[in-house]
């Protein structure tokens, strides 16, 4: 029994300490753009062109696992 309000205060101290976070958050704007590091990502990918380069398209074997018939 003793151990059960070990865990039932350990799981209210980091429910507690969760919230407390999340308000932190939220009142210092942390969560004010979410997808800004998202775009950043995304653009950083987009205007490497030496990736661009690399990049094949794929056969058709590649792309579905079937194997050409010629040879």
């Amino acid at each position: 029994m003793e151990l059960t309000w070990i865990a039932i205060a350990a799981s209210l101290a980091m429910g507690s300490g969760a919230a407390f976070l999340f308000i932190f958050a939220v009142k210092r704007d942390w969560m004010k753009n979410i997808e800004d590091a998202k775009y950043q990502v995304f653009w950083t990918d987009a205007q490497d062109p030496k990736q661009d380069m690399k990049r094949v398209k794929p056969t058709q074997e590649t792309a579905d696992g079937s194997q050409s018939q010629a040879k």
